[in-house]
């Protein structure tokens, strides 16, 4: 369950540091956070699919580790990625 082309494109766009960013960990945890969300509401109408939700935890953690890397490095980055993306209460 891969993001669609334009959609990877849009989100690239939207939290990218400069022109060419494609790798940077704001784009990294937006495109996590979007697949998360698609594969959740997946696993609401498919409760027993045991194996696209262990997919599901380990992006979960991937994108945990990310955000610590960045909260480390750069606070005033981490809190304006959380912010926009509505991660963190």
């Amino acid at each position: 369950m891969a993001l669609a082309v334009e959609q990877k494109s849009q989100v690239i766009g939207k939290y990218r540091i400069h022109k060419s960013d494609s790798g940077s960990p704001e784009v990294q945890v937006a495109l996590l956070s979007q697949r998360i969300s698609e594969l959740t509401e997946h696993l609401k109408t498919h409760q027993k699919d045991h194996h696209s939700r262990r997919g599901l935890l380990t992006m979960v953690s991937r994108r945990r580790k990310l955000i610590k890397y960045l909260k480390d490095r750069s606070p005033e980055r981490y809190k304006t990625l959380i912010q926009s993306l509505g991660i963190r209460r």
